[in-house]
């Protein structure tokens, strides 16, 4: 069974269910280790003591906190576990919201609360109260030494916890910038609308992956092999859109002729002549190397 992340109750009104949590996604990458480029040798990293001009082992470092410019002051782990609030090991839950007034922009990590044996129906009792009502638990929990606010929901046959970001956390649109209000006219929502449900469909997780690393997969092997790198397909160049009901147009059109619901197409619409001149100059200065091919698993 995978090493749980945290392990505790979870209390609402006099209820208590023993429960652990268990990270539900994982992200996954190609790794490169970093060699030395002469001898090919992995680089191994050490922490240095800029003072004594030595390497130091674990057991020799110690959390600091700098409360003013090169000024610390040190913090012991059973310091730490002394001023661990209740939530570290109780996950109270505070209140019950329509699952529609969370936005998912405060969703951070994933994770399935499973229950411990005495626990187990009264989890199941959770559960089923959640999913008729269809609200979700609001909680805090404690872990990594930091208070975390919690999202419970029914998932199937169990629950799950989305830990969250806190609202000084998450950068709103208007801080960013860019966005103005713009006017929409019916046809042309009348055209996205129908171009949107050329492309709807079920989501199906299993339908994507991703594209770089397989890619990075074809070239580690390639080189292995002693084989040449093959170039992947490269993205045509692109204007911005002038005339947009032209490019509704042209762009369902192309989805008429396209069996299946496949990606949509990339609908390039000519600049207007004022552009025309930055455009060639674009095309004309754009790396030679812009094949077409697609990568290909080199022959064994």
């Amino acid at each position: 069974m995978a090493a749980s992340v945290w392990s505790g109750y979870v209390t609402f009104g006099l209820i208590s269910i023993p429960v652990k949590l268990f990270s539900a996604a994982r992200s996954e990458s190609i790794g490169f280790n970093q060699l030395h480029r002469e001898c090919l040798s992995r680089l191994k990293q050490q922490m240095i003591c800029p003072v004594h001009d030595r390497p130091v082992t674990r057991d020799e470092i110690v959390k600091g906190y700098e409360y003013e410019k090169d000024r610390y002051i040190t913090v012991e782990a059973d310091e730490i576990k002394k001023v661990e609030p209740k939530t570290a090991k109780a996950m109270e839950i505070l209140e019950f919201v329509p699952v529609n007034q969370v936005d998912p922009v405060y969703f951070d990590a994933s994770y399935h609360l499973v229950p411990d044996e005495p626990g187990k129906k009264a989890y199941q009792l959770l559960r089923a109260a959640l999913e008729k009502s269809g609200y979700l638990g609001i909680a805090h929990v404690s872990m990594h030494n930091r208070e975390y606010t919690v999202v419970l929901r029914p998932n199937g046959k169990g629950l799950m916890a989305h830990s969250m970001f806190y609202q000084n956390e998450v950068r709103k649109l208007e801080e960013i910038g860019g966005v103005d209000d713009v006017e929409v006219k019916d046809k042309e929502l009348a055209l996205a609308n129908t171009l949107i449900e050329s492309l709807a469909g079920n989501f199906d997780p299993s339908k994507y992956h991703d594209a770089f690393a397989d890619q990075l997969r074809l070239l580690i092997e390639a080189k292995v092999q002693g084989q040449p790198v093959v170039e992947s397909e490269k993205p045509a160049h692109m204007a911005p859109v002038v005339d947009l009901m032209a490019a509704l147009k042209q762009s369902l059109e192309q989805m008429k002729k396209t069996p299946g619901k496949a990606t949509a197409p990339v609908v390039e619409i000519n600049a207007p002549k004022a552009q025309a001149g930055a455009k060639a100059h674009d095309e004309e200065t754009a790396s030679p190397s812009r094949s077409r091919r697609t990568a290909s698993r080199p022959k064994r």
